[in-house]
């Protein structure tokens, strides 16, 4: 007697804690993140900031900054490429995948590389000036950890997958991961295939997504179109020949 064949579920294929690593835990993330915005915004809306300490010290600032934001503009950037389009687009753009390959390699590497400058300048100013180090809070330190661990976790993924291993093509298992994400149709046993490196990578992304919405980080989504609109600031001169009467100093009498 045969007994009937049981349907292979989502949970045996891929196993309990891939279902948590690459199904539950993504899902939770997108929905703080964006949850979490919205929360911010209407409840929090004079926290909305930077918390800038540019007048604390300027001249670490000015090199750290810029190399930071630019080096992770280009990350980001680098990240939608490889994760957002399909292979096969880069294929019919007749982009063969040597090019796209040397050309993702040599651009993140750079761009990593950066970003990790930058930031570890911008680390090191905020602990050995000590306003902006005063200026600092426990949120912008785990924050910084944070930030920090899921960089140099992406650029050792990069370094150790295109120079040590001989090279893996997240573009067959992350890739269709992360979009399958979206589609609301996930395959954790897409990353099952993926290296450690970037298992640890993506965890660590997740993690810092949901931490966002509660960090100065949220001011990447906010653009200063409001100061294209606003009306002139008007600065009034304290030059004496302007005004009618002189300015009384120090302790002297103010009758006439």
């Amino acid at each position: 007697m045969t007994t009937p064949a049981q349907p292979v579920t989502l949970a045996a294929q891929a196993g309990t804690g891939a279902i948590l690593l690459w199904v539950a835990l993504p899902y939770v993330a997108l929905a703080v993140f964006v949850l979490g915005h919205v929360w911010r915004y209407r409840y929090d809306k004079f926290g909305w900031t930077t918390r800038s300490s540019q007048l604390y010290e300027r001249r670490l600032l000015r090199i750290g900054s810029p190399l930071f934001h630019f080096g992770i503009l280009v990350v980001l950037l680098g990240h939608i490429g490889g994760l957002v389009i399909p292979k096969n687009w880069t294929e019919a753009a007749r982009i063969s995948e040597h090019t796209y390959h040397i050309g993702a390699v040599v651009l993140g590497t750079i761009a990593g590389v950066a970003t990790v400058g930058g930031l570890a300048i911008v680390i090191y100013r905020r602990r050995t000036v000590r306003p902006a180090f005063s200026a600092t809070t426990r949120n912008d330190k785990a924050m910084y950890v944070s930030l920090t661990v899921t960089i140099v976790l992406g650029l050792a993924a990069t370094v150790a997958a295109n120079v040590d291993g001989g090279g893996h093509d997240y573009r067959e298992t992350i890739s269709p991961w992360f979009r399958s994400i979206f589609y609301v149709q996930p395959d954790p046993a897409l990353m099952a295939d993926a290296p450690v490196l970037s298992q640890l990578h993506a965890i660590s992304a997740l993690l810092l997504f949901a931490f966002w919405p509660f960090t100065r980080l949220v001011h990447m989504l906010t653009a200063p179109l409001g100061y294209l609109t606003r009306p002139y600031i008007v600065y009034r001169s304290r030059d004496v020949q302007l005004g009618a009467r002189a300015p009384h100093r120090g302790w002297e009498s103010t009758r006439s």
